[in-house]
């Protein structure tokens, strides 16, 4: 597999991606390599999100199709991904979102993985759209990576030679996490085996590098460290010039910023000195200004002054004038008001008088079929019912009229019926109390006037229907509030049919005040509709007690309440009424003979016949105005007592059968009827709250107060509005004079404004130009203020790495000055143990030395010469720990020179020296030798002569002198027998 060149080595914000060392990040598509051993390496090469490839030639490719992933959805893309190498399909596919692969059954061992990436999606960016993570066995390998940002759209990536080892289980897992948008990848390929090293810096032993993976030293040899350092100093050389190079053209830079400055500043001294005689003009220009702006002033003063005091003058008369035009025209409406509404007045007087009695509404029922079959006589006429007389056929010939307010033949429907019941019913909710009942005997139509059917309802829901209908068309000055409760009254005990389970103790009637009866613990269901009403409706009638008997095979055996409660508030005057309406559906009235019940029907009819005996009773007490009302002698009465009394409306249905064979108890119930329409119960009153009218009580005397004062108010207002008319016409004509001097005023202020507008138009030129001015000096001093910032930025840069820069050389001739220190330390001990070899060696050559000087014939030493077994790079360090650091005096380093021969260096220090010949003389042993100096260090070669071993070198040409010898028995040294043996 070709890797080709990284791409992080130059790019800081490459490195910083990467999260493992020796891994790299190239700008390019794969690129397959011709070497069969990087095909063996490739254990796996997987086409994320794409089918199997394969290539055939000089490098055959196998990419195998995706698998060993888990999660994530596949892109594909038709268009071309440039830079795609040698295998460009594999970045037109990719998985992306939440996955991971899993690569198993690997041999234990270490691998590297290589990672294809390429932005398919985010074609137009931009940055910063898709940023994930990789982790390579949990670890993470790649942070923070956005393709888009490094090669842009459809365009190929690579993450390279990222190291991982496979453990005992053989698993390589590779997950991605996004951490902006979603992760993307579109190939993975193993290889095995770890990276290759990379070796990019020396060890500190000065032979060895370091690798870039793992930082373990690798072992050079002496050419390779030479090459290295040579390389080195070559470079840190080049980055020498390249900064003195860069500091010379920042210096020129600079050069040229501070004439361009000296330049500004002149310009800008002109500049400053023309906007001072520019504003010696605008200040005089301002005097002459204000002078004319005070004169204007004065005059605009006084006639803002003059105005303002007309204005309101005159807006004072207006507006008095409106309030007593609109206190006019309201008197006057309320007058006609009066005036129209005595009519009716007059029409409600009457009607209330007419009120004043229980009305009677007769309604007879048709025959029903069985009635019908059998062909009896109709007893009951309807010749005048018109006018609410009703004939009855009394045996035969006789014939008996019965008058009522209403008289409705079987014709006659349920709406006709309402209409004529809705005045009484609706009046609940302007704060009366209602009662309307029907009486009648069993199977003549009580329950279906009440109630009726769900397609032809009756009295009950058609009166809560339109209770809600005014209800609404009233919200805006009245709120009501409504609620329901159904009752029936059965064998004298009071149950609510509206209760879910039978309550633990009887229901009882409680007075709460005078004349007003309440029933604790029936419920009370607040009603908000007319659907709501029905389904109540509805429960009360299925729960309401019935039976059979010989009258009715379905007959009411209880007398049936609905009671509706109107809460009602007036909006706008505040008055709150509480009334309530009675809906009342009576048991059967027959007599007991004609039923012929027994057992518990015949209790049932006994309670019937009871109860309304006692409704009799107290029709017959308020007909006669008894002072003693029996009210309490029957739970019905009892419960009607607010309904029956003197302050409520009462409306009651009478049914009858046309029959002949029901003319007894026609005429019974005819009878009853009659003596309760002559009842007079007198005017009907309103059921106010006396909470309310204790508060308006309280009020009438604070209202009668402030209506006598607004009174006063009103009378004093009449007179000064006569007074003020009389002072508006000699106003009206000094204010005609004040207008044509107002105008004068005028025509003068827009002379004095034209030539305002004139010095403004001078002033705003002024002002431009030295805007302009001031710009054109801001701008020379940014840009002054820029190349004063870039300069010293450039300085600190430069100054920052030449000091880096410097410390890296320091630390390098100190490691090496140690190390040759070292290597010094070694070769003398070397030679020391040499010494003492060669002394006792050369112990027997002395003795011949001690012959007399005249006589003594030099004679040359012969001996071998001494092979030092060391290295060259140690050799080498020890002629430059003599020689001094060169690097510091300017001169070419001996290391870098090679191995020159002894003699050569010799010459050339004899050169040097410009002294006599250096004289061997022989000496005392070396044990009291003083230490060799460091300036004859570079006399010594790699093959020394074992004469020459133990003579000190003298420059000055002057003999050391002797200590004490080392053979005393077989030498004797004195000044003249001295020997002297020259050195060649």
């Amino acid at each position: 597999m070709g890797d080709g060149g990284s791409d992080t080595g130059e790019d800081p914000m490459l490195d910083s991606l990467i999260c493992v060392a020796g891994s790299s990040i190239k700008r390019s598509g794969f690129i397959a390599s011709h070497s069969s051993d990087e095909r063996e390496r490739r254990v796996i090469f997987v086409n994320a999100g794409g089918e199997e490839l394969r290539r055939q030639g000089h490098s055959e490719i196998e990419v195998e199709t995706d698998r060993f992933f888990q999660g994530g959805d596949v892109l594909r893309t038709d268009e071309e991904v440039a830079d795609g190498g040698d295998l460009p399909s594999i970045y037109q596919s990719a998985r992306c979102g939440n996955f991971c692969y899993e690569f198993r059954d690997l041999p234990p061992g270490d691998y590297s993985v290589d990672l294809h990436f390429a932005e398919i999606v985010y074609t137009n960016g931009p940055r910063g759209m898709r940023v994930f993570n990789v982790f390579i066995q949990d670890e993470k390998a790649v942070s923070e990576l956005d393709v888009y940002s490094i090669v842009g759209a459809n365009r190929a990536l690579q993450v390279m030679n990222i190291p991982v080892s496979a453990g005992k289980d053989g698993v390589v897992s590779v997950n991605f996490q996004g951490v902006v948008g979603s992760p993307t990848v579109s190939g993975i390929c193993i290889k095995q085996g770890a990276p290759e090293l990379q070796l990019v810096s020396s060890g500190r032993d000065g032979k060895s590098l370091l690798c870039d993976n793992c930082f373990a030293p690798v072992k050079l040899t002496a050419a390779e460290n030479k090459a290295a350092r040579m390389s080195f100093t070559a470079k840190y050389e080049r980055e020498i010039r390249e900064l003195k190079a860069q500091c010379q053209m920042k210096q020129d830079e600079c050069y040229e910023a501070w004439m361009s400055l000296t330049a500004a500043n002149q310009e800008l001294e002109k500049v400053r000195a023309e906007l001072d005689v520019k504003f010696f003009q605008n200040f005089t220009l301002g005097q002459a200004m204000e002078k004319e702006t005070e004169k204007m002033a004065k005059i605009s003063s006084k006639y803002e002054h003059d105005r303002r005091l007309w204005v309101a003058a005159i807006d004072e008369l207006e507006r008095k004038m409106k309030a007593i035009k609109s206190e006019h025209s309201q008197l006057s409406f309320e007058a006609h008001q009066c005036a129209n509404s005595i009519p009716g007045l007059n029409q409600m007087v009457t009607a209330v008088q007419s009120l004043g009695n229980i009305r009677v509404f007769c309604r007879c029922r048709p025959l029903n079929m069985e009635e019908a079959s059998s062909r009896p006589q109709t007893v009951v006429e309807f010749t005048d019912a018109k006018d609410g007389d009703l004939g009855v056929l009394m045996n035969g010939s006789n014939k008996k009229i019965y008058k009522f307010d209403r008289v409705y033949t079987p014709k006659d429907d349920q709406c006709d019926v309402f209409e004529d019941a809705s005045p009484v019913a609706t009046s609940v909710l302007d704060g009366y109390n209602v009662c309307i009942f029907a009486y009648g005997q069993t199977g003549t139509g009580k329950t279906f006037t009440m109630e009726g059917t769900e397609q032809n309802r009756g009295v009950n829901y058609r009166t809560l229907e339109l209770l809600f209908k005014i209800a609404e068309d009233r919200k805006k000055t009245i709120s009501y509030d409504i609620s329901v409760s159904v009752l029936e009254v059965y064998n004298e005990q009071v149950r609510d049919l509206l209760a879910s389970s039978p309550p633990a103790k009887r229901l009882e009637i409680k007075q709460v005040s005078e004349g007003v009866n309440h029933v604790p613990g029936v419920v009370d269901m607040k009603v908000e509709n007319v659907d709501e009403v029905w389904n109540i409706l509805q429960t009360g009638s299925n729960a309401r007690a019935v039976g059979s008997n010989n009258v009715n095979g379905h007959s009411s055996r209880s007398h049936c309440m609905i009671c509706t409660v109107v809460r009602a508030k007036n909006l706008v005057t505040g008055e709150c009424t509480r009334s309530k309406l009675w809906l009342v559906d009576l048991a059967g009235s027959e007599r007991l003979a004609k039923t012929d019940v027994q057992g518990e029907r015949l209790k049932e009819a006994q309670s019937i016949n009871k109860s309304l005996s006692a409704l009799g009773d107290v029709i017959s007490a308020l007909a006669t105005k008894s002072s003693h009302i029996p009210y309490r002698n029957s739970k019905l009465t009892h419960l009607l007592q607010d309904s029956l009394g003197g302050d409520s409306k009462t409306l009651m249905f009478v049914q009858i059968s046309p029959s002949e064979h029901d003319l007894g108890e026609t005429v019974s119930s005819l009878n009853f009827a009659t003596r309760v329409r002559g009842v007079e119960l007198g005017p009907a009153k309103k059921q106010s709250d006396t909470t309310e009218i204790q508060k308006l009580k309280l009020m009438l005397p604070f209202c009668l107060c402030q209506l006598k004062c607004k009174d006063d108010t009103i009378r004093k207002l009449e007179e000064n509005v006569q007074v003020l008319e009389g002072k508006t016409k000699s106003k009206e004509q000094f204010s005609k004079s004040q207008q044509d001097k107002i105008i004068d005023l005028e025509n003068q202020v827009e002379l004095k404004a034209e030539l305002c507008g004139h010095l403004e138009k001078r002033l705003s030129h002024v002002y431009e130009k030295m805007q302009r001015k001031e710009e054109a000096c801001y701008s020379f001093q940014q840009k002054v203020k820029e190349l004063e910032d870039r300069l010293q930025e450039q300085e600190q840069a430069s100054s920052i790495n030449s000091k880096a820069k410097t410390r890296e050389l320091e630390d390098a001739v100190k490691e090496k000055s140690q190390q040759f220190q070292r290597h010094t330390e070694m070769l003398q001990k070397q030679i020391k143990m040499l010494e003492e070899e060669l002394e006792a060696k050369q112990g027997r050559e002395y003795m011949y030395i001690s012959e007399p000087t005249d006589t003594f014939q030099a004679r040359k030493v012969e001996a071998k010469p001494l092979k030092i077994e060391a290295d060259p790079f140690s050799l080498r360090s020890l002629n430059s720990t003599s020689s001094g650091t060169l690097l510091n005096r300017g001169e070419q380093s001996i290391l870098l020179k090679g191995t020159d021969s002894l003699r050569a260096l010799r010459h050339k220090r004899d050169l040097q020296s410009k002294g006599p010949e250096n004289n061997l003389f022989l000496v005392t042993p070396t044990a009291h030798k003083k230490p060799v100096s460091a300036e004859s260090e570079p006399s010594k070669a790699r093959h020394l002569d074992p004469s020459r071993a133990f003579a000190r070198i003298s420059r000055g040409g002057k003999p050391v002198g002797s200590g004490s010898s080392a053979f005393p028995n077989r030498v004797k040294e004195s000044d003249s027998s001295r020997v002297k043996i020259w050195l060649r």
